[in-house]
């Protein structure tokens, strides 16, 4: 999708931005920089378009139905692209573009139906659901595709329009989409903008906008929850995570080892539900650190358009720089890289798959994201000192609990202050579940019927029973 364009800057305003192959660290095309009256022009676009799109439930339904062909016939064009400005390997970009469709499918056959409300009044009351109005979304660069589905599929589901602004590490992709839904959708209903910042700020706080659903850290939610309060919008915030796997004393360590160590290296560990910290029993530890290491040395760390390839590079420079400085700060603290722990010498954003052991518990890499290929695993004495480790940080997101009885780990799995919590296994989601953190990972609910809730308003009406 090269365009033929001599590269820009960065800091070039001149209507562009480039955009940066992270397998090479060399900008390969361009995104348009959208300006604030194009902002505004998207908003009145979506509100044109909002009252036919709301009034057709069963035209709205066909029209999801067509999208989602389009983006499964789509595919062999979507993927590669998406790994060129990702990263992921081209495996992980086509089972992303599967998941988009299917989610379109999915919230296509949702109906929010009429209830009745007995309250032993003489009156027939009703409870409908109607949509609230343009809908806001603004997603990350880790799932581009997967997470704006996330968001356009159950609000347009709910009868609303929607504006959509990605991240300007992976706008590429995502326009593509945009391209094939218009051939399945009405003008103005789905509008995707490309650009820098403010452009997502101004989105946020548009008085235009009835509901803004964002995917990022926790700094920037606060910051679109305040715009957002600005014209008293609703506000989903899924703000990512910190999840703990917590290993209990039977665990069979071999058994489990390359399913934990991929819940926390898919996508090069850029996951906000991924492991992120491993709590093993004392008696345990080395096995369980060695079995990682291995894993962590053996795996095909490459491009990820190269089918060899299981682990890709780090999206950009600046979250590079931040699996970086985690990881220097803990062998600061004390901690060991039993596997990688160092960039790779070759172009590109490449970091070795890191195991450390030995890191304290207070070094950043345990209590904060890092979001990246590094993993802390870390000894307990007692399942009470585990527990308390695990809820011990300001993220809810996931957790997960790893032994031979399940019912044992089920109850370790209860005290867990978290969203959701799985057993032998992590981060794996229906589309019909909803999906949801506590403390500092969130506001609202993805996912599932809720999902669908969250872009409706509900409407009573009253009316007299007849003699």
């Amino acid at each position: 999708m090269a365009t033929g364009r001599s590269p820009r800057t960065p800091g070039d305003r001149g209507g562009h931005f480039t955009v940066v192959d992270p397998s090479t660290g060399e900008a390969f095309d361009e995104a348009p920089d959208r300006r604030p009256e194009e902002l505004d022009a998207a908003v009145d676009r979506a509100h044109a378009a909002w009252h036919d799109w709301r009034a057709d439930p069963v035209a709205r339904k066909a029209a999801l139905l067509a999208a989602a062909a389009a983006v499964d016939a789509a595919a062999a064009a979507l993927a590669p692209l998406l790994t060129r400005e990702q990263g992921k390997p081209l495996t992980e970009s086509h089972a992303e573009v599967a998941r988009t469709a299917a989610r379109l499918r999915y919230f296509a056959q949702l109906d929010p139906g009429t209830q009745p409300i007995a309250d032993g009044r003489p009156v027939h009351s009703r409870l409908r659901w109607r949509p609230i109005g343009p809908v806001a979304a603004i997603v990350p660069w880790n799932f581009p595709l997967q997470l704006a589905s996330a968001k356009f599929a159950p609000a347009l589901a709910a009868g609303n329009t929607i504006v959509l602004k990605p991240s300007p590490f992976t706008p590429l992709a995502t326009r593509m989409l945009g391209s094939v839904l218009a051939g399945a959708l009405p003008e103005g209903v789905l509008t995707i903008l490309t650009g820098r910042e403010p452009l997502g700020a101004r989105l946020a706080s548009h008085p235009g906008i009835r509901h803004v659903s964002f995917t990022g850290s926790a700094a920037t939610g606060r910051a679109v929850a305040a715009g957002a309060a600005a014209t008293l919008a609703r506000v989903t915030l899924e703000l990512g995570g910190n999840d703990a796997a917590v290993l209990l004393d039977d665990v069979d360590v071999e058994e489990i080892a390359d399913r934990l160590f991929w819940a926390a290296f898919r996508n090069c560990g850029q996951v906000c539900m991924a492991v992120k910290r491993v709590y093993a029993p004392a008696r345990l530890y080395s096995r369980v650190v060695d079995a990682l290491a291995h894993r962590a040395d053996t795996a095909a760390v490459g491009p990820g358009l190269d089918p060899a390839s299981r682990i890709g590079p780090v999206n950009n420079a600046p979250q590079l720089a931040r699996v970086e400085y985690h990881t220097a700060r803990a062998l600061a603290d004390g901690g060991r890289a039993v596997a990688g722990g160092h960039r790779l010498d070759r172009p590109g954003y490449f970091f070795a798959p890191t195991i450390l052991a030995d890191v304290p518990a207070d070094s950043p890499v345990v209590t904060e994201e890092q979001f990246g290929p590094v993993l802390p695993v870390l000894p307990y004495d007692s399942l009470d000192e585990a527990v308390r480790a695990a809820n011990g940080t300001g993220f809810g997101l996931g957790g997960s609990v790893w032994g031979t009885d399940l019912d044992r780990a089920a109850a370790v799995a209860d005290r867990l202050e978290c969203g959701t919590a799985w057993i032998n296994h992590h981060a794996e989601l229906s589309l019909a579940q909803p999906f949801a953190g506590a403390k500092d990972s969130g506001v609202g609910v993805a996912g599932g019927p809720w999902g669908l809730y969250g872009n409706l308003r509900p409407f009573v009406v009253h009316r007299p029973k007849e003699a």
